[in-house]
């Protein structure tokens, strides 16, 4: 884990639509409130499927016309990140299973993105809108949003600042 930053990765299955999202929206949401500086954020996804890709245009799209940027490309969770980063947010069940199967030890807390998501109810999957339509894109905004926000109050709460 890391010392001077709270790492926090974001991983979905191919890091270009929920996770690459996460990411923006709490760099946005820590920008914000002033705390940027006190964070390491990245995302990751548990399959190779989309190595080196841009994030999806659906998702850029629907981010940039509610003012934020996603950017970066697509990259693959290696165990190096179970050790490098504090809080490993996953999007659903199955990407949990994929990262818990590199966990070794009680090292970074893994979470369900939306255990952070007061109107999650039951299901704690945040929905891959890769397949859906638009309304799918703005839905996972909506979760994920929230979602972040709650996520960052809860880090800054057990760290103190």
């Amino acid at each position: 884990m890391s010392n001077s930053k709270i790492g926090v990765l974001f991983v979905c299955l191919g890091n270009i639509c929920r996770s690459p999202l996460a990411e923006a929206l709490f760099r946005k949401a820590a920008a914000e409130e002033g705390v940027e500086s006190r964070f390491r954020i990245d995302s990751a996804g548990t399959s190779g499927y989309h190595d080196g890709d841009a994030p999806d245009a659906r998702t850029t799209e629907t981010a940039r016309m509610r003012g934020v940027e996603v950017t970066g490309s697509s990259r693959r969770i290696i165990g190096e990140d179970v050790e490098a980063f504090d809080y490993l947010v996953v999007m659903d069940a199955e990407n949990l299973r994929e990262v818990r199967r590199l966990v070794r030890g009680d090292g970074a807390r893994i979470h369900l993105l939306r255990e952070f998501d007061s109107e999650a109810g039951d299901d704690l999957d945040v929905p891959d809108p890769y397949f859906g339509g638009p309304r799918g894109f703005e839905d996972v905004h909506d979760i994920v949003e929230r979602s972040t926000r709650a996520l960052l109050d809860r880090i800054r709460a057990d760290h103190g600042f």
